[in-house]
């Protein structure tokens, strides 16, 4: 008994003891088994491993009288922490990190409802994701990812924009019911209206317009009463006078037909036209409504009017362009240049490969390949049109008839090559970002922003060209060889050179032209052929080599034909310029300016 302390004296005391110490053992297992399963049911759902070292530790817990119930419970909170993080997978993060189209294509119904009533991300998304989905071009693959599927069937990822060739096998196209159509249309709108631009508040009101039928009027009265621009304001007022005209009585209709009476909006009119069809009007409202309508009528031919006029002003410009390198190799050279429409459409094709050398190696400034197309479109027409010049043309001068026919060739030629380069149909060359849209002027009158940048741009060229023949040592060799080749030479001027960069400077600008026209119209192999013979009526019209003589001819030809095709069409509109053309060129032969020199005398 030597390992028992001291005042154990007796048997009797040892045996009193070890009885007590068994007792107190076992009650203690017994509050272990009691005790545990409670815990049990606390404990959080964990992975397997993390659940063995809870056990573990709910164990040395149980065995140990120095940890209390506090200590358990903050393993617990630790425990659940660790759960919550190990959920945060790279996956999740990812789902994250997409953007606002991503995550709509990923998300369910009710998701899509909610993301259209309040959208996460940018004013220009929310029309992109309008866009796509108008067009049927927006799918989802395997996990939700993003894909794009265009008119020819090629598919590209999403937001890189990258060709795949590996399709997903679940590839289904993300379309709407009317609920979610419905949601987008009101969600677009809603954005727009709450933008600090005044061009995405007007175009919000538009949207409204268009779906007036299921508008809330307190979305109208709550944004007009915050409005600080005046045109987004007058728009408001016009769209509210819409709704109390529908939905008024005969006093507020006629109340609303005084705000109605200065739209020029088709829509407006339509409402006013429906509105007298109806049987048993009031005789003052008919009265209101008819003025309305008059009004509004006379808007509208006077927006449309406009409109034709910058239609035929944007034609035009484009014949001028075309025709401004013809005036020069025609005036100098006395060359009839069937080959120019190729030349024009080489400057298309150049523009064509520009962007496609921009989207491969800078796709971050793909929209800025437009600035690099036009100095190369120049430059490859001109160098192109030197070598003609040099190699086909330069042996036949003196004879129109063959350089006629030569060019003919060489037009064939071109065209056949560009059909084995490029394939036979169009390629897409697509308009830039700040040249995409349009200036809506009013309800009736939309002016395109490529069509305004082609005027713009031909005014430049154009006074940088008569800079050029009328400010410059090289301008005034052209003007001289044009006059009197004979005394040009006489003087030291060496013609045949002035001959090859005059001829390499309308090829030049033919190809500007084709630049131009990519923004507008298909780029193919027949680009040119459908410019070559207005170009020609603009130069003879005007006068050979005369460039205001082409500036005055392309605006009489281009708007004309715009305003005859309104009223006769656009085959015979054709056939009524051929014919004034023809009595114009009986009475002056010469054109609108005639080429003044002792050579032309």
């Amino acid at each position: 008994m030597s390992h028992y302390p001291s005042y154990y004296k007796s048997d009797a005391q040892a045996n009193y003891f070890n009885k007590t110490f068994i007792i107190a053992l076992l009650s203690l297992l017994l509050l272990i088994a009691i005790t545990s399963p409670a815990h049990a049911h606390e404990m959080p759902v964990v992975h397997s491993h993390e659940r063995d070292e809870a056990v573990s530790t709910n164990t040395v817990a149980a065995t140990s009288t120095a940890i209390s119930e506090e200590t358990l419970l903050a393993q617990d909170d630790t425990l659940i922490a660790q759960n919550k993080q190990s959920l945060a997978t790279p996956a999740n993060l990812a789902i994250s990190k997409r953007d606002a189209i991503e995550q709509f294509v990923a998300a369910d119904f009710t998701k899509r409802q909610t993301m259209l009533n309040q959208w996460p991300g940018s004013v220009e998304s929310l029309d992109t994701l309008v866009e796509l989905i108008k067009n049927d071009e927006l799918y989802q693959g395997n996990g939700g990812q993003t894909y794009l599927l265009n008119s020819e069937d090629e598919l590209f990822t999403y937001p890189a924009k990258q060709l795949t060739t590996e399709w997903p096998s679940d590839l289904a196209q993300v379309t709407l019911t009317n609920t979610l159509r419905s949601a987008l249309v009101f969600g677009q709108a809603k954005v727009k209206l709450e933008s600090n631009d005044p061009t995405q508040r007007m175009q919000a009101v538009a949207i409204l317009a268009d779906n007036i039928e299921q508008l809330d009027p307190a979305l109208i009265s709550t944004a007009a009463a915050t409005e600080q621009d005046d045109d987004v304001k007058t728009a408001l007022s016009t769209l509210q006078a819409r709704i109390d005209f529908r939905d008024g009585d005969v006093t507020t209709q006629i109340a609303a037909l005084t705000v109605l009476a200065d739209s020029d909006s088709p829509q407006v009119l339509v409402d006013v036209k429906k509105a007298l069809a109806a049987d048993d009007i009031d005789p003052v409202l008919k009265s209101t409504l008819l003025d309305a309508e008059e009004s509004i009528e006379q808007r509208i031919t006077l927006s449309t009017w406009i409109g034709h006029l910058f239609t035929g002003l944007s034609t035009a410009s484009i014949l001028l362009l075309a025709a401004l390198g013809l005036a020069i190799t025609f005036g100098l050279l006395g060359v009839i240049n069937m080959a120019h429409g190729e030349l024009i459409m080489i400057g298309a094709y150049a523009t064509y490969m520009v962007q496609n050398l921009f989207q491969a190696y800078f796709p971050s400034m793909t929209g800025w390949y437009l600035v690099a197309a036009i100095p190369v479109a120049f430059l490859v027409s001109a160098i192109i049109g030197m070598v003609i010049e040099r190699i086909i043309i330069r042996p036949l001068y003196g004879r129109e008839l063959e350089t006629l026919l030569a060019t003919f060739g060489v037009s064939l030629i071109l065209m056949q090559l560009v059909r084995m380069i490029f394939g036979a149909q169009n390629v897409e060359v697509s308009n830039v970002d700040w040249l995409s849209g349009a200036y809506q002027v009013s309800s009736s009158l939309v002016l395109p922003f490529n069509r305004i940048a082609i005027i713009g741009f031909t005014i430049i060229i154009l006074m940088l060209l008569v800079y050029l023949l009328n400010k410059t040592r090289f301008g005034l060799f052209v003007r001289a060889v044009t006059q009197n080749r004979q005394m040009a030479r006489a003087v030291g001027i060496s013609s045949a050179r002035i001959d090859m960069l005059a001829f390499g400077l309308g090829s030049g600008l033919a190809g500007l032209a084709g630049c131009a026209l990519a923004q507008v119209g298909n780029v193919g192999p027949d680009l040119g052929q459908t410019y070559i013979i207005d170009a020609f009526l603009v130069v003879v019209v005007g006068g050979v080599g005369q460039v205001w003589g082409a500036v005055l001819a392309s605006l009489g030809l281009g708007i004309s034909g715009t305003v005859l095709e309104i009223g006769i069409g656009a085959v015979m509109a054709k056939i009524v310029l051929l014919v004034l053309v023809i009595l114009f060129i009986q009475k002056r032969p010469q054109g609108l300016f005639a080429l003044k020199g002792r050579f032309v005398d």
